[in-house]
This record gives C-alpha cells, structure tokens and sequence, in this order.
C-alpha cells in the first residue's frame, strides 16, 4: 500500500494529541508501518523553531516573523521526514499541519487565508495530506481542559478567547473550503466516543485506498 498522510487539527486542548497516540496503537496492532510526529516539530531543526516559537519570552515576535517561522519548520519536517516516510508506504500521522498556520496565523493574527497558503506552497513540497480529521469543540472549552493540564501555557495558548475564536473560525473556514479533505469530530464526547469517530473516518480512508 502507498502510504498515507493524515493530520489532526482543531483548537488548543481540543484531545488531538491523545487521539493520535490512540490511533497509532491501534493501527500497529493491525499490522500498518506508522509514523507519529508534530508541528511545529518533527525534525531536530523543527524542534528548535518549536521551542522559539511557542516560548512565553517572545511576546514581540510579529506575525509575519512567526508565519515565516513555521513554513520554515515545515520546509524541513516535509523534505527530511514526511516525504521520505510516504515514499516508503509509510502511514503518517502528524499532530498538526499547514491548516494550522492558516488558522492560527491566517485568522487569529488577520494575515488572511491566501497569504498563509501561498507562503506555505512551497514549504510543502506538492505534499496534501490524503485526510485531516477537525477536532471540532467550542474554543472556550477546549482552553478550560488545555489550561486544567499540567504545566504552563505556551506563547500561542496564553493568547485570549477572542484570539482562539478566531482561530477556531478558521478550522470552520478550512472545513467548508475542503470538505473532500477535511471531516469533523465532535471532539466536545468523551475520549472513547471520540475514538471511535476517528476509527471510523480512518477505516474509510483505508479501505478506498486498497
């Protein structure tokens, strides 16, 4: 099988990152080659853009600067690891993607939606991911569960509600615009219900691939 390219999507706190872990378990024990990774991130250069952008120290970091700074990420996570994973049959799954700079810097920080994108053109390297699952819950709840974890917001999830409603219209945007591509998860259910939708949207995908 030719592999596959899956991102998960929505609002701080919205349950992405647990679901990913979730899936990936799942998907080994049925016999698939996975690979889980993040944006921004991925790469040891990624990881390094990661720690400055979301560093609580860098509140003068303009838009610009921090729209340029994840294609940046993205460039290297997308040449180094996620291309040569697909190439190899491998399915990928990426705990964020290029929706997110669309949202976050595209909406949250009034960019607009064709700036991002076209930036993005070619720190993507033809590379579209063949499903990206929208965890879809209202931005004031999923930050009341992201501020309930453990440990400190980041740069990004200290912003205020009507930054995140911004954000989250952007994902509603993206939903609407590709709607082949991205599906929503009522991610507001709880962890199993949330699974099982992701199962789901994730056994489709397989079995119009074989």
């Amino acid at each position: 099988m030719e592999g596959l390219f899956i991102t998960f999507e929505g609002p701080d706190g919205a349950g992405k990152s647990t679901q990913v872990h979730l899936i990936n378990a799942y998907l080994k024990d049925m016999g698939y080659k996975t690979l889980v990774t993040r944006e921004p991130g991925g790469t040891p250069i990624g990881e390094k853009i990661r720690n400055l952008l979301l560093n609580c120290d860098h509140s003068e970091m303009s838009a610009l600067t921090e729209m340029y700074l994840y294609a940046a990420a993205r460039a290297q996570h997308v040449g180094q690891l996620i291309k040569p994973a697909l190439q190899e049959g491998t399915i990928v799954l990426c705990d964020r993607f290029v929706d997110s700079s669309i949202a976050y810097q595209g909406f949250g920080r009034g960019l607009g939606m064709d700036l991002v994108e076209a930036v993005n053109l070619f720190a993507l390297q033809d590379i579209e991911p063949d499903l990206t699952l929208f965890f879809n819950i209202d931005p004031e709840e999923a930050l009341k569960r992201g501020r309930s974890r453990s440990g400190s917001p980041d740069r990004l999830e200290s912003e205020k509600l009507e930054f995140h409603k911004k954000v989250y219209k952007g994902f509603c945007v993206l939903q609407e615009k590709y709607p082949w591509r991205v599906r929503k998860i009522d991610a507001s259910k709880d962890v199993n219900t949330v699974f099982k939708q992701v199962l789901e949207q994730i056994e489709c995908l397989l079995r119009c691939k074989k």
